[in-house]
């Protein structure tokens, strides 16, 4: 059995509408939240930053007290675990990786958990809702 890790992170902002959060439209057709694969010896948290910077040019501030692990077979064979950290939006404006990413914008935190394709993806989202409550941010 092959093993893959990506890390990456449920990217949110406050405005004064409220919570928003980062959504990505990708090359491959799905809608999904930034991430990617460990590279060399990188950390969950390096590669999580690297990551939504090359897709999505913004810089970001981890929170690793919110860390979640998603586990799924991409392939026959293979086993991959990515891992997902709360970012708080610290500054840049959007700038699409154009290999990977199609479109990237913030939407209300119901409306990207409709917007994402897949349900792993949908359940960090509201998980990251109940943990940002939890500590008072909205």
């Amino acid at each position: 059995m092959d093993y893959e890790k990506s890390c990456g992170a449920a990217v949110y902002r406050r405005a004064e509408c409220g919570l928003l959060v980062l959504v990505e439209w990708m090359r491959k057709g799905h809608v999904s939240i930034p991430k990617g694969h460990v590279e060399g010896k990188e950390t969950e948290r390096e590669t999580a930053l690297r990551e939504i910077r090359e897709e999505t040019g913004l810089r970001v501030t981890i929170d690793e007290g919110f860390r979640r692990v998603v586990r799924y077979s991409p392939k026959e064979g293979v086993i991959k675990d990515v891992v997902f950290f709360a970012a708080e939006y610290a500054g840049g404006e959007i700038r699409v990786q154009p290999e990977e990413v199609t479109m990237a914008k913030f939407l209300p935190l119901s409306e990207a958990m409709e917007a994402v394709t897949y349900d792993t993806d949908r359940d960090t989202l509201r998980a990251l809702g109940a943990y940002l409550e939890q500590r008072g941010i909205s």
